[in-house]
């Protein structure tokens, strides 16, 4: 896969994301693995309806140039995340409000909808504790979540969810599967 095809799947399915509000304006990330120690991920800057060639860059996993001052704030969770995960080829951190939402409240998420419960299952919501190194903290947490667990999410209280695919349409599709579950267990909530 070149360059110009990978850049236009993401733009696809980030226009997509942020149309469903799985992205805010400067709110998130998505990234692709482009080899064993690359990958490419959206700038800080990144509007994520409007995503070209220029809102993405390339970098090089344990080699932090300037390119990483440009990237987005999460370049380093998604470092760990391609490093620790050898197959994950896609990964993006969103915040679904209803999924969002259902973390403050919950230990564990649990849909009640046909889809969700095929899709999904049983989820842990992981408490990240003090958010004021979160940030410190965060890669390798993350990193290590995935590698302890099976699953393809991981859902953060008070922050949101990250998520990685072989394939980027199913981690889209992964992900409003659980924002259209975490809304009908919000919606028929007493």
């Amino acid at each position: 896969m070149d360059d110009r095809h990978l850049i236009e799947e993401i733009r696809n399915v980030s226009l997509a994301m942020f149309r469903k509000n799985f992205f805010g304006v400067y709110h998130g990330s998505i990234s692709a693995r482009i080899n064993e120690g690359m990958f490419l991920i959206n700038t800080k800057e990144a509007i994520f309806d409007e995503i070209t060639e220029y809102s993405l860059i390339r970098l090089e996993c344990g080699h932090y140039d300037y390119r990483w001052n440009s990237a987005s704030i999460d370049a380093r969770i998604h470092e760990a995340i391609y490093r620790h995960v050898p197959h994950a080829k896609y990964v993006a951190y969103t915040m679904p409000p209803y999924v969002t939402a259902f973390l403050s409240a919950n230990e564990v998420f649990v849909p009640q909808d046909y889809f969700g419960d095929k899709r999904i299952g049983r989820v842990p919501v992981y408490d990240p504790g003090l958010f004021s190194d979160w940030y410190d903290r965060a890669p390798h947490e993350i990193a290590h979540h995935f590698v302890e667990q099976s699953g393809h999410l991981m859902l953060i209280r008070g922050y949101g969810v990250y998520a990685y695919d072989r394939d980027l349409n199913a981690l889209a599709k992964r992900i409003a599967i659980l924002e259209n579950s975490a809304r009908l267990l919000m919606l028929s909530a007493p």
